[in-house]
């Protein structure tokens, strides 16, 4: 399998594409390997994923520069997601302790009960490539640090990332027995879910998340996705300081090209301010440096896959034909690379692809509306409920607005961002289940309740 650099179109190296054969001869390595890493002590599994940040760490310039050059992220955003992935292991490192050990839930009379932890087995962690370390340390570290043995499948577009976590996996101490990669594309991750394994984490579209729904149900094992959003963004008439809340809102719309779940997707602004945030909006995305990924003061690279430039040309032609007005942007840039500028159209509606279907790229909308109910009725329609954000001064207002929008994580003042410390999970279309936080760490055991009696 040939990977491609997004930004030259060249081609960077080659990964084997697993069969089916290779993955079930893993899989009984694997077997082996899990009874003997949940043998192992926490404290010493604690030792071993600190060691693995530590190795991160150390090699961040070529780490950075590699993930670079397979997907087109900004290296200065690559080593942001690195530094800033860091900030999970500590987070599980710091809890993992707490939120494994055994509860006494009766203590007194006849019968004492407790409740205990136990790992699931193998688990397949199917990640994403736009943020690698990112997606992959919400699954692989606390599955590692609970006794979990991992099938580690990193996307087809960062495979070499995938490989060279999994190198410094081993040289922190991971047996090769407890966390394998498999490379490769559809066939590879169908021939995961042939498998009997004791749990799925996925992270990726809808449509592929509802496929591997439909072939795991029979199993009855844990299933936990995160397929991604129509994030919304709305800007109420009082907010003091209109630039700033453009700047803000153009940096959670086009950081990473647009290629985050998180990232907004489609802006509702109160008429009251419409004209001077819009004004204010278009002025931050024309100054965004758009070009070679490799150089310290890019804002934004390529596209991470060369399909998806049709389908934002699809949207941008789309909703010009239903009356949308085309602010900035050139659709696509005339240079080798999956480059497409950042693009802002208004006199947008939901009869719009643009508004309704997940983007995935720098191409945004804004439309106007005339009252918070408005808003709020806008923000819901959709059949995603990842993120929604609202930009006011009055907190009160702000968290009304949120109390009544359909999403598992809400902003207020912000966007387009994640904490270790909350959980991260979607609602509708934009999956099930949550990574991160203590419900991160419960997501990869389960629990074995014992009622003890002395005779």
């Amino acid at each position: 399998m040939k990977i491609i650099n997004p930004s030259t179109e060249e081609v960077i190296g080659n990964v084997k594409e697993f069969s089916s054969e290779d993955i079930q001869s893993i899989y009984l390595e694997l077997i082996n390997g899990q009874k003997i890493w949940n043998d192992t002590s926490l404290d010493d599994r604690i030792a071993i994923i600190q060691k693995f940040g530590e190795l991160v760490k150390e090699s961040i310039d070529e780490l950075a520069t590699l993930l670079t050059s397979e997907m087109g992220k900004p290296v200065n955003q690559a080593k942001n997601e690195i530094n800033g992935a860091h900030g999970r292991i500590e987070y599980f490192l710091n809890n993992i302790k707490k939120w494994l050990a055994e509860e006494w839930t009766v203590t007194e009379g006849a019968t004492k009960e407790k409740i205990v932890y136990e790992p699931l087995g193998i688990i397949a962690n199917i990640s994403a490539w736009n943020y690698p370390y990112n997606v992959g340390y919400n699954v692989f570290i606390p599955a590692l640090l609970s006794g979990n043995a991992v099938f580690y499948k990193p996307s087809e577009y960062t495979s070499l990332t995938g490989l060279k976590i999994a190198e410094l996996l081993y040289k922190a101490g991971v047996p090769e027995n407890v966390f394998k990669t498999v490379t490769g594309g559809k066939a590879t991750g169908e021939a995961l879910l042939k498998l009997p394994l004791q749990g799925y984490y996925f992270t990726g579209s809808y449509l592929t998340g509802q496929k591997i729904a439909s072939e795991i149900a029979p199993k009855m094992v844990p299933l936990q996705m995160e397929l991604g959003g129509k994030d919304p963004l709305y800007v109420a008439d009082d907010v003091k300081d209109i630039a700033f809340s453009a700047a803000q809102a153009v940096e959670g719309k086009f950081y990473n090209s647009g290629q985050s779940c998180c990232a907004v997707e489609r802006i509702y602004v109160h008429e009251k301010i419409y004209d001077a945030f819009v004004k204010a909006f278009v002025k931050e995305t024309e100054m965004l440096r758009v070009g070679d990924p490799t150089r310290e003061d890019t804002d934004m690279g390529p596209v991470a896959r060369k399909e998806q430039l049709n389908f934002l040309l699809f949207q941008v032609n789309d909703a010009l034909d239903k009356g949308a007005k085309l602010l900035t942007g050139d659709e696509s840039l005339e240079s080798k690379g999956y480059f497409f500028e950042p693009t802002v159209l208004t006199d947008v509606n939901h009869d719009m692809s643009l508004m309704v279907d997940e983007t995935f790229g720098p191409l945004v909308g804004i439309q106007k509306v005339e009252s918070d109910e408005e808003a709020i009725a806008l923000m819901n329609e959709t059949s995603y409920g990842l993120t929604a954000a609202v930009f006011s001064s009055d907190e009160e207002r702000a968290s009304n607005i949120l109390s009544k929008v359909n999403a598992g994580t809400t902003y207020w003042n912000c966007c387009d961002r994640v904490s270790p410390t909350s959980p991260w999970s979607g609602r509708k279309n934009s999956g099930i289940g949550s990574t991160l936080s203590y419900q991160g760490i419960r997501a990869f055991v389960q629990p074995k309740a014992y009622h003890l009696r002395e005779l």
